[in-house]
């Protein structure tokens, strides 16, 4: 992962420097390889002690006159990049999520996979959370809103947090659903034991109400995420005398 899982190499060079009277060593990698990035041929990537360190626009590198085999202390990277590509970093992850909303760990992966260090993926992501473009409760009651016409909460529930998002925001997306079905807001707000029949009723059509295929049906309601009173509910519908 870029950024936030960079190795070092062994090899390193020091330089002394003075502290408050104390000698104090500032740690220096050697620059092994400068490449330019498949996807953007704007940006290279650069590669310290033969790792991939962080990824930074051509123009930083030339203005910067960095190159293989030159010693460079880590930091300096860091800061060259936080300084010339923040407001760069910004505009592509805003253009990312320009097609569909997206979590933040998406915009969080994305940014990694530019090559950017955790210093400009922060910033990046605060920006966008003061903006109102990253809002991972509002993006789970949507989710949930879509999904719940054909799933059940679990299911919903464990697709979330696949995304990235907390518990506590899925919660308080499920609380605001619930919220506005109760107060009659909204006409469309989920409800699972009419999703379940739904699913249920679709299951159904052209197949005999015997034991066997009820099973089936109860299986087929519990995978998508319904809770075993739900999917009983929804199965009883069509039992006709037959036993549980």
């Amino acid at each position: 992962m870029a950024g936030s899982g960079r190795q070092r190499g062994s090899a390193r060079l020091y330089r002394r420097g003075k502290n408050c009277g104390r000698t104090e060593k500032t740690i220096l990698g050697e620059i092994t390889a400068i490449t330019p990035q498949i996807k953007d041929k704007r940006r290279c990537n650069v590669y310290v002690d033969g790792r991939f360190y962080c990824g930074i626009t051509l123009e930083t590198a030339v203005k910067n006159r960095l190159k293989a085999g030159q010693a460079i202390d880590e930091k300096r990277l860091d800061e060259l990049q936080g300084e010339s590509e923040k407001n760069t970093a910004l505009d592509k992850a805003l253009t990312h999520i320009s097609a569909c909303a997206k979590t933040e760990k998406d915009v969080r992966k994305f940014l990694q996979g530019k090559g950017y260090l955790p210093t400009v993926e922060n910033y990046v992501i605060e920006k966008m959370r003061s903006y109102g473009f990253i809002n991972d409760t509002a993006y789970a009651k949507t989710y949930a809103l879509s999904a719940g016409k054909r799933k059940g909460r679990r299911l919903i529930k464990y697709e979330l947090l696949g995304k990235g998002i907390a518990e506590a925001e899925i919660e308080a997306a499920f609380s605001e659903i619930d919220e506005a079905a109760e107060s009659e807001e909204r006409d469309d707000a989920p409800d699972e034991a009419r999703a379940a029949e739904a699913i249920a009723e679709k299951y159904m059509r052209g197949k005999t109400a015997d034991r066997k295929t009820l099973a089936a049906l109860y299986r087929r309601l519990i995978s998508r995420g319904f809770d075993g009173e739900t999917a009983k509910a929804a199965t009883d519908k069509y039992r006709n005398g037959e036993d549980d």
